[in-house]
């Protein structure tokens, strides 16, 4: 199937389906071999997602008069279209050919998107001044989603959405336990890949340009991981010491497992929790390649009591289920299958789960709360009311070159520093 057909199936399964982008395209795509076909997809589909309100502003004002519900794969093929034209460097005559083409026996179709596509040709200045002055065209972002970053962050809101649409650079997490960081950039080096180490993460390594990971040297050895350098922070926060027990809450795919156990090998144990069955056998993936062991249990994280048996611990790392919206320009998706109806949901789970993991926290032990959003809600809001609600629990200040110092804790705002948006708050346990 060609790249604009698979394309469509992807978006589909997002759009209509509810599906993410990433096991959209990891399903889609299972059969496609690595090449030119796959990654033209894959660049297709995130800028579609990445530019969708744009794009569809745009669309808005090329018909004369809106699509069926039921054609929505017609939709996308004119969405995928514009992108094209707008964003890729493929010829115009190719982008409207076989984007026309894609649409198959659907003759209207083809009639359709042909003239929608060269429309744009023609008049893609007026079409674009016609909408320039919309906040939707200018962010291409959500409106309750623009609404709530000037809402939570009025000085930084513009730049936040406008790092969500760069894509993110490729950073690596090197494994201490097995190489050192000035070693494996050596390897890169040989292997003409060109990076740099990043200054606030002892094992951070960022690539100048992506690369798949079978070119990575010792990936399948377990030299070193894919994971942004916000998300590496966890590890040396943290602060795990040997002989140790660890929990990680909501631990899936595994990222901040492994790095916990990089960093300190001669942990007495390490309990990894997800609800997620799938996600959690990812975990196990990822310690395998890195030939890391750890304990593996499915279990909900907000019903402690059930599964920890009066196990404690004197580390817990309680990686929040929250709205992403820190790693939108990672998973541009986001702006469209989040709901703001989401964000109340989620702080009630997230405060579930604080109490009860904080059961299993062993006094004078330290628990670190870690999101990928960049919402007060969220993030110190949260906090401060699990301080209020808990007398035994005192917070450890955060002190780094990093992010900046909230009320509670430290936030990262997406593009910081080239990082994702995260929080982190250091708690402990008062004897």
């Amino acid at each position: 199937m060609k790249p604009r057909k698979l394309a469509v199936q992807v978006l589909l399964r997002v759009f209509r389906d509810g599906q993410s982008l990433t096991a959209a395209l990891e399903t889609v795509l299972a059969d496609v071999a690595e090449g030119q076909d796959k990654a033209f997809t894959q660049a297709m589909c995130y800028g579609v997602c990445r530019y969708y309100h744009l794009l569809d502003s745009m669309l808005e004002r090329l018909l004369s008069k809106p699509l069926r519900k039921k054609d929505l794969d017609i939709r996308i093929l004119l969405l995928l279209g514009l992108y094209q034209l707008r964003y890729m460097r493929v010829k115009d005559h190719a982008a409207v050919s076989e984007t026309v083409a894609a649409a198959g026996k659907k003759s209207w179709a083809k009639s359709l998107i042909n003239g929608v596509l060269r429309h744009y040709q023609r008049e893609h200045d007026g079409v674009e001044q016609g909408i320039a002055s919309t906040e939707l065209a200018k962010f291409s972002h959500p409106q309750w989603m623009i609404r709530l970053f000037r809402e939570n962050w009025p000085e930084q809101a513009e730049s936040i959405m406008l790092a969500n649409n760069e894509a993110a650079p490729m950073v690596l997490r090197v494994n201490l336990s097995r190489i050192c960081r000035e070693g494996y950039l050596s390897l890169l080096q040989q292997g003409g890949i060109a990076a740099h180490a990043v200054s606030c993460c002892p094992a951070a390594v960022q690539l100048e340009q992506a690369v798949s990971v079978d070119k990575l040297p010792g990936f399948f050895d377990g030299l070193v991981s894919v994971q942004d350098s916000a998300a590496q922070l966890a590890a040396d926060l943290l602060d795990v010491q040997p002989g140790q027990a660890v929990l990680d809450v909501c631990a899936a795919p595994g990222g901040k497992t492994a790095a916990i156990l990089e960093r300190q090998p001669s942990l007495r144990s390490l309990l990894a929790v997800d609800v997620d069955a799938a996600r959690l056998e990812k975990v196990g993936e990822n310690l395998r390649r890195l030939q890391l062991q750890a304990e593996l249990l499915c279990a909900d994280a907000s019903c402690v009591q059930d599964w920890a048996k009066g196990r404690r611990f004197e580390r817990i790392l309680l990686d929040a289920p929250c709205s992403a919206l820190g790693v939108i320009r990672r998973h541009p998706d986001i702006k469209l299958l989040r709901r703001e109806s989401d964000i109340n949901e989620l702080t009630t789970l997230q405060s579930g789960i604080l109490d009860a993991a904080w059961q299993a926290l062993q006094p004078g032990g330290i628990l670190l709360y870690a999101t990928c959003s960049i919402l007060k809600q969220e993030n110190e809001d949260q906090i401060a009311a699990f301080l209020s609600r808990h007398p035994d629990a005192e917070e450890i200040k955060i002190i780094a070159e990093w992010g900046q110092a909230r009320p509670v804790g430290r936030q990262i705002l997406g593009g910081d520093g080239q990082m994702d948006g995260f929080y982190y708050a250091k708690v402990r346990k008062t004897l």
